[in-house]
């Protein structure tokens, strides 16, 4: 039953629905009694990412706008796109073979090539090529998007390209990563975050992929360096955005339907992008509007799609992007560069021939403005639309992937153990600084608010709410023998929510302790209802890390406990791969609130995770940036000795890679256990 509460919090209690049942008070019906409410995990995270969205600076001048805008393109390029190995891969010459010719239409051919983006990772792509070619002549990179079945043969693309070609134009259809030719489960868009767990950007291949092939068009004997476009739809128009503004090759950019402000697509959840469209830490340096007036003073048109049944309706995603490109135009004296249009016929998610004719009004009026006989209408050309099989390129066998390209870089990676007493507190020092900055620990001030209690004859039982920073509500649910004051206190993680922990949380009220499960960011009862995983990998991209919200959350709870029950025995027992290793990270970001770890169901390495192929929308927290380059397991487990880890239902694999640590004198700290409650 209620208590009587102070009439503000009664208030909020009556917008959350919070009922304790009548029945008799069980841990099961404890642990499964709500909160808070279903929206509220949404609306903080909402509010959380878009408050963290770094604003444009206003244009004084062209002189100060360049200055600043060159500088942000340096910081995207150099601490977003090539971090780790990239910065190793931008400087390789970009490698193309040539490979059969095929007869296209009147007045065109098709040629077959391969170019490496990465070293042992191929793209297949088709140029079409004008039977005369006389002089300098322009070049069209053609991108596509999430059409997984039929990737650069796509019959819209196919048009677009011929259309380009009998125009007298150089245009390249790139297979995408992920589509096509290419899709494979090892090149899911979520796989590349797979990279990011090694320390280097999944996103450099996907910038590669386009920036080498804007290499391949440019050199091409024909071609005119004066007028370079790109154009795509969807994924292929994210492709455009981020291709146009960082690459100042690129003289015209048509993207279509393919992004919008994160400060409006956290709002709306169509918007959400896949993991290189939310890349992490982009937002820290620069919004889509900044990429948007980057383009300036080239030509652009920004296509969007009045009805739209996918993502970036024109209503909500298009005046933000024009509100900051337009006075950045102005300042240049080229607003007339900067045009918008949007589509009604068929107004939904297309590159139809009404937004293509739009982007060949564009050619003329930039590219051939003084041929007056340029024709902005589509050349039908429907019978010479091929199919996937007469547009295969072949691709070398064993070409890498997002996944198998993790695979290499994890074997490379270089993991130190502290082998003394004197080192292993040096070690522990710098490693959790290293830590910190790695998971972007946050420092969390607690404000409980104790939501409701009940009682029973064998169980006590307070429902809180943890506010956190003010900015995240975690649920607790707090457990006590009745009659009972006990000295040892465990926090409950569990990868399936609090209410999955019954069986953990009864065996730890029968040794003595003083139960509080909680549901930290992204599990149980905070859990994001849609698109969760989305909004996990939005907030990495306003630069925290979701893991460091996890741990910090745990500490702050471990802490705030200690003080609030007066406990000086505080464990973190974890269920579940994904707590094992947030249980395991908040012990190694603190000495003294967290006296024990007991996990199960642990990992023995991250590396588990690539094998696995786990992706950002299976765990986006565990593929957090550069963890495995400095951390696996073994090392975390390190950072929590000398207190004791327990490693309940452990695998081979745990034991094997663990039996470092109990090997090493200064360490010795895992115990190995059939019982997670054990201690």
């Amino acid at each position: 039953m209620l208590k009587h509460l102070p009439v503000a919090i009664v208030f909020i209690c009556s917008l959350t629905d919070i009922v304790v049942a009548d029945e008799e008070l069980t841990v099961r019906s404890a642990l499964a009694t709500r909160i808070i409410d279903p929206q509220l995990p949404l609306r903080e995270v909402q509010t959380y990412a878009e408050s963290h969205v770094l604003p444009m600076s206003e244009p004084g001048s062209v002189p100060e706008w360049e200055t600043y805008i060159d500088s942000v393109r340096r910081e995207v390029l150099d601490k977003v796109v090539f971090r780790g190995e990239g910065q190793k891969w931008r400087s390789l010459a970009t490698e193309v073979q040539w490979l059969e010719t095929i007869e296209g239409g009147p007045g065109y051919r098709i040629r077959k090539l391969r170019y490496e983006v990465v070293p042992g990772m191929w793209v297949a792509a088709l140029l079409y090529e004008p039977d005369q070619l006389d002089g300098r002549i322009p070049v069209v990179m053609n991108v596509n998007g999430h059409d997984r079945a039929d990737g650069k043969a796509a019959d819209y693309k196919q048009l677009r390209c011929i259309n380009q070609a009998k125009r007298g134009m150089l245009a390249l259809n790139v297979e995408w990563l992920g589509m096509g030719q290419l899709a494979t489960a090892g090149f899911s868009h979520y796989s590349m975050n797979q990279l990011n767990l090694c320390g280097t950007s999944g996103l450099a291949p996907f910038y590669l992929a386009m920036s080498r092939g804007l290499d391949v068009l440019l050199q091409h004997e024909n071609a005119d360096p004066a007028r370079v476009a790109v154009a795509g739809l969807s994924g292929g128009g994210w492709q455009t955005i981020f291709i146009s503004s960082l690459d100042k090759r690129v003289t015209l950019a048509n993207p279509v339907a393919g992004y919008s402000s994160f400060r409006t697509r956290g709002r709306y959840q169509s918007d959400l992008g896949d993991s290189e469209q939310t890349p992490c830490d982009l937002a820290m340096f620069a919004d889509y509007t900044h990429l948007t007036a980057m383009l300036a003073p080239r030509a652009a048109l920004l296509t969007k799609n009045a009805e739209d049944n996918c993502c970036f309706k024109a209503e909500h995603a298009l005046p933000p992007l024009l509100h900051a490109a337009q006075p950045v135009y102005k300042l240049y004296g080229q607003a007339a560069k900067l045009r918008y249009y949007i589509n009604h016929d068929p107004g939904n998610h297309n590159f139809g021939v009404d937004n293509r004719q739009q982007l060949y009004r564009m050619f003329g009026d930039f590219f051939f403005p003084d041929d007056k006989r340029f024709d902005t209408a589509e050349i039908p050309s429907d019978d010479e639309v091929k199919s996937k099989d007469d547009l295969f390129v072949e691709l070398p066998e064993g070409n890498l992937d997002f996944n198998t390209l993790a695979l290499e870089l994890s074997n490379n990676l270089n993991r130190s153990l502290p082998n003394s007493a004197a080192s292993r507190n040096a070690w522990q020092a710098e490693h959790r600084k290293t830590l910190r900055e790695t998971v972007r620990a946050k420092k969390f001030d607690v404000l409980p608010i104790r939501q409701s209690q009940d009682e029973s004859t064998s169980l006590s039982a307070t429902w809180w709410w943890l506010r956190m920073n003010g900015d995240w509500t975690v649920p607790a649910v707090e457990l006590r023998v009745p009659g009972t004051t006990p000295s040892k206190l465990a926090i409950v993680v569990s990868d399936n929510g609090r209410s999955a922990a019954a069986e953990q949380v009864e065996q730890l009220l029968k040794s003595g302790h003083r139960v509080i499960a909680i549901d930290p960011f992204y599990f149980g009862e905070s859990k994001i209802a849609e698109r969760d995983f989305l909004y996990a990998i939005l907030v990495a991209s306003v630069g925290d890390r979701p893991l460091g919200i996890q741990a910090g959350q745990l500490v702050a709870a471990a802490k705030w406990a200690r003080d609030e029950f007066q406990c000086d025995d505080v464990t973190i027992v974890a269920s579940g791969p994904r707590t094992s290793v947030i249980a395991l990270t908040a012990a190694g970001l603190t000495r003294d609130a967290i006296d024990a770890v007991q996990v199960r169901y642990c990992p023995g390495s991250l590396r588990e995770f690539i094998e696995k192929n786990k992706g950002a929308n299976h765990m986006p927290e565990m593929l957090c940036f550069g963890l495995l380059k400095h951390f696996d397991v073994a090392q975390l487990v390190a950072l929590a000795a000398p207190r004791s880890v327990t490693i309940a239902d452990a695998s081979d694999r745990v034991k094997t890679e663990l039996a470092v640590i109990n090997a090493t004198p200064t360490l010795n700290n895992v115990q190995f256990s059939a019982d997670s409650v054990s201690r």
